[in-house]
């Protein structure tokens, strides 16, 4: 026998049993962008690779080490997707959403990154992105924030905290990284390799270092926010205000850059303690130079990602068990008679809404009743020829000690959702 073949790596299978909370977390997602007026975009997996070139920029991890690359057979460089706002920015300006326009977009789907797997961070992972343009003011990034904050109440996640900052325009960070610069040279001896090669390339990221023994080098680096232009800092101050007349708590973190080159002005993060090392649920910000950079006219725009691996890990540590498409009932029909009765019945009742599964392996009673349980439904609803004769159904609770009661066929529909609650 030929050995089996496997699943790439950190690319998984979302087997049955766990998709259920993928779904209920997509479910109150949607619901809750709805309700800011937030319309759905289907996006391509690939993407020229200029597009990431230019928007996420050539000297990031992302676009020199973790993109899969590869020409087409006509010799053209193309990318999946390693993120969803270049490619959402190039539907914008090539289907002419943009200009002069107010547009409230989000979207869904898998993203992949060429990274060493580990807990939190896959080659292949799922994000729901949000992106909002024409709107310049604070307010955007307050109703983005607070969006947030209602998505964590709605799935009843607690412990999940909010970090902001401003890395003002690209003028006065131009002018803040010839200090960072000046400040890191004299702290040469200390950088790790990754921090000296970001130092030629990008040197703001390394603010972002996760290495404990750079933390108090980088504690005592020159603030950012204390170099920001007057309009970026009213910008900032304003949306704090904002969200303390929420009532939403904050932290505001210097040190919170962002790995992406586009970022101007508010960046943030919500983190969780309960992730390990990837701690980052969701993040995002304001971009308000890239839908010009890829070529369309100049438009304000501000937005964030959701990391549903790591929203889905969270929701599992709460114990959150969505039913997760499993029946409701059971079909247990004992002999030919039965199962052409039962079909028809099981029809009827979809009709109102109740999810059936039938048997349809047939065999004794016993081993119906193992794949009735095996199925994950909440009753079994058993027809043999007595129940037959009488037009009834016995309805048996698979996961409870309740008491086995006879119902008409008529009123299996009421008594099911009185006990099901649906």
């Amino acid at each position: 026998m030929s050995r089996a073949i496997q699943a790439v790596r950190g690319m998984n299978d979302l087997l049955p049993d766990s998709v259920g909370l993928w779904q209920h977390a997509e479910r109150c997602a949607a619901e809750v962008l709805q309700a800011y007026g937030y319309r759905e975009i289907r996006l391509p997996l690939l993407e020229k690779t200029d597009l990431y070139v230019r928007s996420i920029g050539q000297v990031t991890d992302i676009v020199e080490k973790e993109m899969y690359t590869f020409e087409d057979r006509n010799g053209e460089s193309l990318s999946l997707r390693p993120e969803g706002t270049a490619g959402c920015v190039r539907a914008g300006i090539e289907n002419g959403l943009l200009h002069n326009q107010i547009q409230r977009l989000w979207y869904a789907g898998a993203m992949f990154r060429h990274e060493r797997p580990q807990r939190g961070r896959y080659r292949q992972f799922h994000q729901i992105g949000v992106e909002a343009f024409g709107m310049p003011a604070p307010e955007l990034d307050a109703e983005l924030i607070l969006m947030g904050a209602r998505l964590w109440r709605k799935l009843g996640l607690h412990g999940v905290s909010l970090q902001l900052n401003s890395l003002g325009t690209p003028a006065c960070r131009a002018d803040y990284r010839k200090l960072l610069v000046d400040y890191l040279e004299g702290q040469r001896a200390a950088l790790d390799e990754d921090s000296l090669r970001r130092l030629e390339s990008n040197p703001l990221r390394i603010l972002d270092s996760k290495n404990p023994a750079l933390q108090g080098m980088i504690e005592r680096a020159p603030s950012l926010l204390d170099h920001l232009d007057a309009e970026s800092a009213a910008h900032f101050g304003r949306l704090r205000s904002l969200l303390d007349d929420a009532g939403l708590a904050y932290k505001v973190n210097p040190r919170l850059v962002r790995g992406l080159d586009y970022y101007t002005r508010t960046v943030f993060e919500w983190v969780s303690g309960d992730l390990g090392a990837q701690a980052t649920v969701c993040a995002g910000g304001r971009y308000d130079g890239l839908v010009e950079q890829l070529g369309g006219r100049p438009t304000p725009a501000a937005g964030f990602a959701l990391g549903m691996e790591r929203l889905v890990e969270l929701l599992a540590q709460r114990g959150s068990q969505p039913h997760g498409g499993r029946p409701w009932l059971y079909m247990v029909l004992i002999g030919e008679p039965a199962q052409r009765r039962g079909v028809l019945l099981a029809e009827r009742l979809r009709d109102d809404g109740i999810t059936v599964e039938c048997d349809a392996v047939g065999g004794s009673l016993k081993s119906q009743m193992r794949r009735a349980d095996r199925s994950g439904a909440a009753y079994a609803a058993l027809i043999g020829d007595a129940e037959l004769s009488a037009g009834l159904v016995s309805l048996k609770s698979l996961r409870s000690e309740e008491a086995q009661e006879q119902v008409p066929d008529d009123r299996l529909t009421q008594v099911l959702r009185q006990k099901l609650a649906c």
